[in-house]
């Protein structure tokens, strides 16, 4: 059942949201060569309680930590470890949820740490631009399909793979709600956009092929091929005047 929410709820989310983009750039910007990618789940931590909120990822579902940091191949839900050192070329997948009023953000981003090769930096960038075309997308009266189709679009026009296993998804007072919110899809296609609709948009790509899998710990999903994926993702409101993002600063 898909929840829309009112302006008291909206207004939480944006709250929800702000937080999580303070936590997710508090994390970003530890990203540095040597540090691990526990001491980045710990600044994250240590942002969001900092700020009266709770981590919306520790403990779902049975997940150990604040944060989901993922490296090169690795697509979401890496474990922060304290012994996996971040290298000069990584790309670290950053994606963090804060709770503050009974209500969750839940944003994601990849970074470059220092140089990095100029094929991975060329997909860092489209799949960016990938989120702002699904965000763009997000208008009243539109479809999750026409979200879908301008993600896949984009990025298939780069020969990447868009990974179909693991989609976007509506956030509220749970960090996962209906609807689900494909990257691919059909324009004018699946359940029509409406104002109150509060949704995480999240491209989730490849640099080589789009298949996956999960490791041992049954958590880590990475690619099938080994090739690099990349992460962006933001919380959005529908409404009238078109999509607000809720994760920024």
């Amino acid at each position: 059942m898909i929840v829309l929410k009112n302006s008291k709820e909206l207004a939480l989310m944006k709250q929800a949201g702000k937080i999580t983009a303070e936590a997710l750039w508090a994390g970003v910007r530890a990203c540095k060569p040597g540090t691990t990618t526990w001491e980045i789940n710990r600044v994250v931590h240590e942002t969001i309680t900092s700020r009266g909120a709770t981590p919306s990822f520790l403990g779902l579902y049975g997940f150990p930590a604040a944060a989901c940091i993922s490296v090169n191949e690795e697509l979401i839900h890496g474990i922060p470890d304290k012994k996996h050192l971040i290298k000069e070329g990584d790309i670290v997948s950053i994606d963090v949820g804060a709770c503050i009023g009974g209500y969750h953000g839940d944003s994601a981003y990849t970074v470059g740490v220092g140089e990095i090769a100029p094929e991975t930096k060329q997909l860092l960038e489209v799949t960016q631009e990938c989120l702002n075309r699904g965000i763009a997308a997000a208008l009243k009266g539109n479809r999750l399909g026409d979200i879908g189709s301008a993600v896949q679009t984009y990025a298939e026009s780069y020969g990447y793979g868009v990974v179909r296993e693991y989609v976007g998804h509506g956030v509220g007072r749970k960090m996962h709600e209906d609807p689900e919110v494909p990257n691919y899809g059909h324009p004018g296609r699946g359940v029509r956009l409406m104002p109150g609709m509060t949704i995480a948009i999240e491209p989730m790509i490849n640099l080589k092929g789009e298949g996956v899998y999960t490791l041992d710990n049954d958590w880590t999903v990475v690619t099938e091929s080994g090739s690099p994926s990349a992460h962006f993702e933001h919380t959005i409101a529908i409404t009238d005047n078109g999509p607000v993002i809720l994760t920024k600063l």
